[in-house]
């Protein structure tokens, strides 16, 4: 559902006088540093933020645990080429820039907002079809355009800017990638295995490993479904482990804590233990620094002891 109009869109006009802060060296006329697409985290955002004085900014908050955010993610930058520099694309992975997430108040991915002269326009959660997601786009340029935002990024700079080099393949994500692409998780999983035997302090093959248990876990798997079974009564550990894997599909993490954390709580002896190690695991697969985690490691805390 989109939310578009939740926020006072007056209240984002530039204030009279005001200046837009002068693009740094290298950017186009009437643009902003940066190409089409960019990645954004808290070291970079106050730069987007000002750009959007220019051209309005379409922010997508996504997380590569959720189909839905990889597809829209595709879908929008398939679309900022179309609309020729109208906007510019800014992807925040929530998994590796939760502070982002946080300032811009983003709860659920996948979501959209805009930056307007650096204010945020909230457009909408979920996932939209693509005359939905143009009928928004082309909304948000009239928006920006009578609040003096009507800029275009120079399309020649923009294709002219170094892209970051993406890291080469490794053996060992090779061969994972080859068996997932056969469908056999098992032997995908052994890869890792094999990988963290070898070099068992590195906490990135140990995270690959159990996102592709996960994986492996949803495969053909209904979320939507996993999560009524796990709340309907008298729901068993499994099914309810399996709403705690749901959740995270849909990219909603402390949901997936809470349900695997309940879990816990509402077990003893064996079944409690796994339950245990199936959080753990999911600790890993968010990340071990998120501060969601930090939160369930202590409520873990206090229902073990």
């Amino acid at each position: 559902m989109s939310m578009f109009g939740a926020v006072d869109l007056s209240s984002f006009a530039p204030k009279q006088g005001s200046t837009p802060a002068e693009p740094a060296a290298g950017a186009a006329h009437n643009g902003r540093p940066g190409g089409l697409v960019v990645d954004v985290d808290a070291q970079n955002l106050r730069e987007i933020a000002e750009g959007s004085a220019r051209v309005p900014v379409v922010v997508v908050m996504h997380s590569s645990r959720a189909q839905a955010s990889v597809d829209l993610v595709d879908l929008l930058e398939r679309l900022v080429v179309e609309y020729a520099g109208s906007f510019q694309l800014a992807r925040v992975d929530v998994d590796a820039a939760p502070e982002v997430a946080q300032a811009l108040q983003v709860t659920a991915v996948p979501t959209v907002v805009a930056l307007i002269a650096g204010q945020p326009v909230p457009m909408f959660q979920g996932s939209a079809p693509e005359e939905q997601l143009r009928a928004l786009l082309d909304q948000l340029l009239e928006v920006a355009a009578r609040n003096g935002v009507d800029g275009r990024l120079d399309l020649d700079a923009a294709a002219h800017m170094a892209e970051p080099t993406e890291p080469e393949e490794t053996e060992v994500e090779r061969q994972a990638r080859e068996a997932i692409e056969r469908g056999d998780w098992t032997a995908a999983e052994k890869v890792y295995e094999h990988a963290i035997a070898q070099s068992p302090a590195d906490d990135d093959l140990k995270a690959a490993r159990d996102q592709i248990r996960m994986l492996a876990r949803m495969d053909g798997q209904d979320p939507v479904a996993l999560l009524a079974a796990a709340d309907a009564p008298g729901a068993d550990l499994d099914t309810q482990l399996a709403g705690a894997d749901a959740a995270l599909a849909q990219g909603d993490v402390n949901a997936c804590l809470g349900r695997a954390l309940e879990a816990v709580r509402a077990h003893t002896g064996e079944e409690r233990e796994r339950a245990r190690l199936r959080l753990l695991e999911l600790f890993t697969i968010i990340g071990t620094t998120a501060p969601e985690v930090a939160r369930a490691r202590r409520q873990l805390a206090t229902i073990l002891y």
